[in-house]
């Protein structure tokens, strides 16, 4: 049995970039439909958002769908199904400044469902935004660094990541 309060005493998880954008094109990105689903999730998955509502209380849920060879093959091989129903609810919103979501993970087999929080911050700096993500470890290392792995792979995905520079 995981001791939950000793996993969530651990420091988050922290990832920084900064994009050639402006912020409200990279908070579209994390709050509306078309921005979430072209960039959301690791490479060879990809999401269908059916709710996206960027209010304090507002819920995130859409599909998480493995979609790459490689990635079906390997979901199969797990166990796992090939898409899964992701729910979250949005905790904090400062409209192009700070964003909390905390998804509920329930897909781990072995594990009951948990929270798990992303909180995102956007910082202008002349023509460009830093943004700083800080992600929840897992109660499972194993867990947190699939999630770590799966996160830098999305990053890549942003519109504009090309033009992303690592901190």
């Amino acid at each position: 049995m995981t001791n939950k309060a000793a996993f969530t005493a651990q420091p988050a998880i922290e990832f920084e970039r900064r994009y050639d954008a402006s912020v409200h094109e990279l908070w579209s990105l994390w709050t509306t439909k078309e921005g979430f689903e072209s960039w959301w999730g690791p490479e060879g998955f990809r999401v269908e958002v059916h709710v996206i509502d960027p209010t304090v209380g507002g819920e995130l849920f859409y599909d998480m769908i493995a979609d790459g060879a490689e990635q079906i093959e390997h979901m199969k091989k797990m166990g796992m199904p090939l898409s899964h129903e992701t729910r979250g609810t949005f905790v904090m919103v400062e409209p192009n400044r700070r964003l909390k979501i905390r998804h509920v993970i329930d897909f781990i087999p072995g594990l009951e469902p948990y929270d798990n929080n992303i909180v995102v911050e956007f910082v202008p700096e002349g023509s460009s935004v830093r943004m700083l993500v800080a992600i929840d470890r897992h109660p499972e290392e194993e867990w947190t660094r699939r999630a770590a792995a799966g996160f830098e792979s999305q990053l890549t995905k942003l519109p504009g990541a090309p033009t992303a520079r690592s901190k």
